[in-house]
């Protein structure tokens, strides 16, 4: 089956949707306790799989943990496995009955990602020859590869306890 994709929709969205605010309730939490309708594929003990209601391309779906955790960085490293395990089917179930000729995991952490729920989630989205879609558009300097590598290999050596990110100076 070919499928004729035209992502031109795409353009009638702003880059960002609205933010979830730090106090209302998570939208996820309530599609996981079905309070919240929505187009729910695939289930687990631990995690819950469902469409994306904006979708960059034909079967774009979202894996989350059914137990809250804000991001990349309040996960625990079980719901993280289960997670990826879980996305990992989607993709396969995308490529075998939708002819995904690939796919993009893609996950935000922080307002600076564009993280909009915050509720930890991984994008599965399906690509198509032709989709158009641009996922890394390369704007770091690659002159500076020596010092990230420094720092990071220094990170990892002797990793510290998890915290919040410490602010960059980078980009």
């Amino acid at each position: 089956m070919e499928l004729s994709l035209d992502p031109r929709w795409l353009s009638r969205y702003s880059a960002q949707g609205p933010v979830q605010e730090a106090q209302s309730p998570c939208v996820f939490c309530a599609i996981i306790e079905r309070e919240v309708e929505s187009h729910v594929i695939a289930e687990t003990a631990d995690t819950l799989c469902f469409l994306d209601h904006l979708p960059a391309t034909y079967g774009h779906t979202l894996v989350v943990p059914k137990q809250h955790c804000r991001d990349l960085f309040d996960i625990s490293d079980e719901s993280f496995q289960s997670v990826m395990a879980t996305a990992k089917q989607v993709a396969n179930a995308l490529h075998v009955t939708c002819s995904a000729s690939g796919v993009n995991l893609v996950h935000a952490s922080g307002l600076a990602a564009h993280q909009t729920v915050f509720h930890f989630h991984m994008h599965v989205v399906p690509r198509y020859d032709g989709d158009s879609i641009v996922v890394f558009p390369r704007l770091a300097d690659p002159a500076r590869k020596h010092e990230v590598a420094q720092r990071l290999r220094a990170a990892l050596l002797d990793p510290l306890p998890p915290t919040k990110p410490a602010e960059s100076s980078a980009p």
